[in-house]
């Protein structure tokens, strides 16, 4: 005789379609075997094409006319720079690139998600990523395995390598984000506790990473998430951070020299800068320079480092020393100003400029928007919290750093929950209630 399986749970059944947005920060946890496309790049390709099936098989509108309006405005920038790159392969490569991050997957993950359960577990593997990948930055840092930092072994880096030193660095912050929002909202005692202490633990692999642009970005998030939250929240989580900071630096030994000097190099970027610093400055010379010269359009997708040279001095290096966490010691070229907004400005000119960080803006003011109906009214601070914590991030980032490497995807992913927040329709938790505590409009639906 045969049985019928039983139906999932509802709650079960409702976290389904999250899975595969899910498997993507999974799959980053796993070492890089080589270069090109990982498994969490593969992963991200598969869940836009199920999307896409989905969208066909039901027949509906996948996104309400704002989104695609949101969503869609990089497109005619990234478009009108493929056209303008040095061959038809180059173009391709970097339009496909550019609408992977910033257009498909985060629609991909605003279709997917369907309520604020969907989102939290999302939010949480980004947590469960960042404490794995921070976990082997401090072993790297213990035993001396790390990239090479002043001559020894110490830069904590993770899964991602020496060739990737922001990887471990942009995980670790992106975790601690979405921890802190959890931390700060009005979930269970419990799940707040917990991401607390996650929040707090994230804070050694961060030091350790020795990136002072992740520092600053994390810093400025987390002071921005406290501010949002309210003042008698912000008070007693930045209590609760000093004493973690604390007991982290001094209680373990983590204020080495080598920390502490990284610390106070960030006061010095103008008068006493280091050769990464003069670098950066050089390129982001460079990127004005080709901006000069073409203005609306730029120079081109992935045409930067042919004109780079045309318009660098001579305090450009010939590229960074890399070396430790199982790679040889070798060179790494310099092939971006270190600025995703030059990048965006050289590449694609102000018309790509306007086109990509207008539909950031837009996604800033909405999520910023809906943050403060939910803070005075109704459940889920805690997901706008995050989700305008992450773009916050990304944006105070991008100032001095751009795309590039496995952990790129998760800049995606990133963008899609903050889309999902901005831009969703489904949830109805700021909707205000009647004297019968129902909520207005639900009734009439029925």
């Amino acid at each position: 005789m045969s049985h019928a399986l039983a139906p999932l749970p509802r709650r079960a059944a409702a976290l389904v379609p999250v899975l595969p947005l899910v498997a993507v920060p999974v799959l980053l946890a796993l070492p890089l075997t080589g270069d090109g496309a990982g498994p969490a790049d593969v992963v991200s390709g598969l869940v836009v094409g199920y999307c896409v099936i989905r969208v066909l098989r039901e027949r509906r509108r996948p996104l309400s006319p704002a989104a695609a309006l949101v969503l869609g405005l990089p497109v005619v920038g990234i478009a009108l720079a493929a056209l303008g790159a040095s061959s038809p392969q180059a173009g391709l490569a970097g339009m496909g690139r550019y609408l992977q991050i910033f257009v498909l997957v985060p629609a991909a993950v605003l279709i997917l998600l369907r309520d604020r359960a969907g989102f939290r577990v999302l939010a949480w593997s980004f947590v469960g990523l960042a404490l794995w990948q921070g976990a082997v930055g401090v072993h790297q840092y213990a035993t001396g395995t790390g990239a090479s930092y002043q001559g020894e072994g110490i830069r904590a880096v993770g899964t991602f390598g020496a060739g990737d030193v922001m990887g471990m660095a942009t995980v670790v912050s992106l975790g601690l984000v979405c921890a802190a929002g959890i931390a700060l909202g009005r979930a269970p005692v419990r799940q707040r506790l917990a991401a607390a202490v996650c929040a707090a633990v994230l804070l050694l692999p961060l030091a350790l990473s020795f990136s002072r642009g992740a520092w600053i970005a994390t810093a400025l998030t987390c002071a921005a998430q406290l501010a949002m939250a309210g003042l008698r929240r912000a008070l007693k989580v930045a209590a609760a951070v000093a004493a973690a900071g604390v007991i982290l630096m001094g209680g373990f030994g983590v204020g080495t020299a080598a920390l502490q000097e990284r610390i106070d190099s960030i006061a010095q970027v103008t008068d006493a800068p280091d050769q990464s610093v003069v670098d950066r400055y050089t390129l982001w010379a460079s990127a004005t320079g080709m901006w000069r010269e073409h203005p609306l359009t730029g120079v081109g997708l992935k045409n930067f480092p042919e004109y780079r040279d045309a318009h660098a001095t001579v305090a450009l290096s010939s590229g960074s020393d890399i070396e430790g966490a199982g790679a040889e010691y070798h060179k790494q070229a310099l092939l971006s100003p270190h600025s995703m907004y030059l990048l965006v400005l050289s590449e694609q000119g102000l018309i790509g400029l306007v086109t990509l960080v207008g539909s950031w803006l837009a996604l800033l003011v909405c999520g910023a928007r809906r943050l403060l109906l939910v803070r005075r009214r109704g459940p889920g601070l805690d997901c706008g919290l995050v989700a305008c914590g992450l773009l916050v991030w990304l944006l105070t980032d991008f100032v001095y750093g751009d795309i590039g490497g496995p952990s790129t995807v998760l800049t995606a992913m990133a963008l899609g929950l903050a889309a999902w927040w901005a831009l969703a329709c489904g949830e109805p938790e700021a909707r205000p209630r009647d004297a019968a505590g129902e909520r207005v409009g639900e009734a009439v639906a029925r």
